[in-house]
């Protein structure tokens, strides 16, 4: 089996970076893929999440041997997003190899616990920060760190 790659990034993409961002993530995408990562993981959130997750999609049809798997906090995770944003987030749910979920409802800490499956038994994480205080992103891409992954930050390549 080939490696294993995590994504973790931000759900607000400017939009001046967005298009940027796309062609940048496909880059590295491909180069990992040439590399031999087969496996692909996202937690399914908005933004960076479904960015990635969009993209992998379209480079399996290039690259067959790929897989996207999905580790959702819980099926409510949509809940409060907007019309749109649900239906793409059920196309990729759709579309995905495989998924699971984390906890049966939202808890305090299941976004958490959703990051570290991600990091778990991964081998590089693609983490788009745009900066590291805080949140989410950051959390995740200190333990992928901690945990010896090598970390790539398509930011530093826009």
């Amino acid at each position: 089996m080939g490696a294993i790659v995590c994504f973790t990034g931000h759900r607000d993409i400017p939009e001046e970076d967005y298009l940027r961002l796309a062609n940048t993530l496909e880059d590295i995408l491909r180069k990992l893929i040439e590399e031999g990562a087969t496996e692909f993981r996202t937690g399914g959130a908005r933004g960076f999440d479904t960015l990635a997750a969009l993209k992998v999609l379209l480079l399996r049809k290039s690259y067959p041997q790929i897989r996207l798997e999905l580790i959702l906090p819980c099926p409510t995770q949509t809940r409060g997003w907007s019309q749109n944003d649900t239906a793409l987030y059920k196309q990729i749910l759709a579309q995905a190899d495989a998924y699971r979920y984390i906890g049966p409802s939202y808890y305090n800490g299941v976004l958490q616990m959703r990051n570290r499956a991600l990091v778990a038994g991964a081998d590089i994480c693609v983490a788009y920060l745009r900066h590291s205080h805080g949140g989410g992103t950051a959390y995740t891409a200190a333990l992928a760190l901690r945990e010896g992954l090598r970390l790539i930050n398509p930011n530093e390549y826009l």
